[in-house]
């Protein structure tokens, strides 16, 4: 046995004693972030069990234990890709060797989306400097930048022969523009090739650099969409490299511009539902948004952050009529939703609460036209 002082004249016991956090540091990244950081799949798992015995020398006829997935509820069920629909656009965008979030941020819409002929288009390349906890695009340092990018997506869209395209693009923070001007020229000449078609883009938060912000607003988008994501609360973890209040003001010039001004946020990460409602109010606040999609996180891979919960439907439409209460023009609110989705069927075919969201980006997007 060793004497307590014996111990404490050992250098190891000391070099782990120094290393070991506070209670006080504790409580206080538990207080940011109450669940596990990383992806903790055991505990994501529910009560499902993992057994190594069967591997350790495996000579028996034995079956091997694998980690058991845990069930998605029965609302959250999407198409699986395919048709002539989904082939057709998967054809072009391989063609002229475009990027789409629906395949880098594994989008469960992509074969509903794609089947319609509709499809998110990612410009700046498909490797992102940032390396956000629910993302599941590449993070690390882009190898090139494509100046003819815009060219080719603006031909591309003209095959597409579609209403209205959602173009988004991964964060390029090691340029002194972020983009933007990369930005603004797929912008130009989207419009110029396409002049029937609406354009919603959805951008970053260029670290803040208003110049490169208005470089961006200034080429007139149909939509302009920057996504808070997450709480207040949850940003340090959910979004390590931006900040809260700094996308608020993104969302603020945006406004300021007079663009039609959205954003989007996941639920189901670890949020409360309070603090669900006090970014909505923060957003109004804020910008005077006219926009918001709420949809459900879903764990890309083990290693990022775990799923806290699902979201019930009724909470989702809970969510929407808060949102119209505070003053949103169109509330997307729904299990499979996210950001870039949109409903393409007519209106009389859709759902009252649909029907309503349709009519109001339909208004939205007449105006932001006629002001183009």
């Amino acid at each position: 046995m060793v004497s307590s002082r014996e111990h404490e004249s050992d250098p190891s016991s000391q070099s782990s004693a120094a290393s070991t956090p506070s209670p006080e540091a504790l409580a206080r990244t538990l207080a940011r972030h109450p669940r596990p950081l990383g992806g903790d799949t055991q505990r994501a798992a529910g009560g499902s069990m993992l057994d190594l015995t069967a591997q350790v020398i495996n000579n028996r006829e034995t079956p091997v234990h694998h980690l058991r997935i845990q069930r998605k509820p029965d609302w959250l069920r999407a198409r699986v890709p395919g048709g002539e629909g989904y082939e057709r656009l998967k054809a072009i965008i391989d063609e002229h060797k475009l990027h789409t979030v629906c395949q880098e941020a594994s989008c469960p819409n992509m074969g509903e989306c794609w089947g319609r002929g509709t499809a998110t288009i990612m410009i700046l390349g498909d490797v992102c400097t940032r390396a956000c906890g629910f993302c599941n695009i590449k993070t690390g340092k882009p190898p090139v930048l494509d100046l003819d990018e815009p060219r080719r997506v603006a031909e591309s869209l003209k095959l597409m022969k579609l209403k209205h395209v959602v173009i988004t693009s991964v964060n390029r923070d090691e340029l002194a523009d972020g983009g933007a001007a990369v930005w603004a020229e797929t912008v130009r000449r989207v419009h110029d090739a396409c002049p029937d078609m609406s354009v919603e883009i959805l951008v970053g938060d260029f670290q803040g650099d208003e110049k490169a912000i208005q470089t961006v607003c200034d080429a007139r988008p149909e939509i302009i969409s920057h996504n808070m994501e997450t709480v207040r609360r949850m940003h340090p973890a959910v979004r390590p490299q931006a900040k809260y209040e700094r996308s608020l003001a993104v969302l603020r010039q945006f406004k300021q511009s007079g663009l039609v001004t959205k954003t989007g946020i996941m639920v189901g990460i670890g949020e409360h539902d309070d603090e669900v409602l006090g970014l909505l109010d923060d957003v109004r606040a804020a910008s005077d948004a006219d926009i918001i999609t709420i949809g459900q996180y879903l764990q890309p891979t083990r290693n990022h952050l775990p799923i806290d919960r699902w979201v019930h439907p009724d909470q989702f439409a809970m969510y929407r009529r808060e949102a119209l209460a505070r003053g949103f023009k169109v509330c997307e609110s729904g299990p499979l939703v996210r950001s870039s989705y949109h409903a393409e069927e007519q209106a009389e075919m859709l759902s009252g609460a649909a029907r309503e969201t349709h009519e109001s980006m339909r208004t939205l997007l007449s105006k932001a036209r006629d002001a183009r």
